[in-house]
């Protein structure tokens, strides 16, 4: 049977011995990485099924390491942050994360363990519906599923879509012109998870407009309704 791999990325080795503990006991393979350079070297060679990385970390941070591993992989990714701060949180999703838990006041291991099986679920159930469909086409816009790979006027996003953004961009290609609710958008990025807030999904998707941007400054296909949600229009 296969056992899925998590990669843990803290320079607290305590937090890495306990966490390490935790997920083996839940039948999970782990690596673990006291820094983001060898966190970077190792998820190149070897990758997980999904990273925790730690925000607050010598030689190399978790915002820098995410920007690397997003230029070559759309792997689910929780940040761990140390603040008790929104920003951290904010800041973790501009970077691509797809989820973040506070160590700060009573971290809980079962949380991080539930936020886990849940990107992995979302991650498992994407393929395994996706897997045999042909490509999604909207105007200028290729999706394939099988992939998670994105196309925009014929070239490839030079940063990958994350496993969230790429199911609120097919859900919002998928009927062009209808208006998806942001609480419609939850549903389809995070499922069981009802404690996400209407700007999670706000800032999922200024970096998947910064991402179009980059090989199309003029891009506008996802449009703001405001007090309502989001549409994407076909160009």
């Amino acid at each position: 049977m296969h056992k899925e791999t998590i990669a843990l990325i803290d320079d607290d080795r305590n937090i890495l011995t306990s966490l390490s503990i935790a997920l083996e006991k839940e039948g999970f393979k782990v690596q673990t990485y006291i820094d983001g350079e060898s966190a970077l070297i190792g998820l190149t060679r070897t990758p997980p099924d999904l990273a925790v990385i730690d925000i607050k970390m010598p030689k190399m941070d978790g915002e820098e390491l995410l920007k690397k591993l997003r230029k070559k992989t759309s792997m689910p990714v929780i940040f761990l942050t140390s603040k008790d701060d929104e920003i951290d949180e904010l800041l973790g999703l501009k970077l691509g994360a797809d989820d973040f838990v506070k160590k700060s006041g009573g971290f809980s291991i079962k949380v991080l363990i539930e936020r886990i099986r849940l990107q992995l679920r979302k991650k498992d159930s994407n393929n395994l519906v996706e897997e045999n469909k042909s490509l999604i086409s909207h105007g200028k816009l290729n999706l394939d599923p099988s992939q998670l790979e994105c196309e925009w006027n014929g070239v490839q996003l030079p940063d990958k879509l994350t496993t969230t953004e790429f199911l609120i961009v097919k859900e919002l290609a998928k009927r062009p012109g209808i208006i998806k609710e942001r609480a419609q958008l939850m549903d389809i990025a995070y499922r069981e998870d009802t404690d996400i807030e209407d700007r999670t999904i706000d800032s999922h998707v200024k970096r998947i407009r910064k991402k179009f941007k980059k090989i199309d400054p003029d891009f506008s296909a996802i449009e703001t309704r405001y007090g309502s949600g989001y549409r994407w229009n076909v160009s």
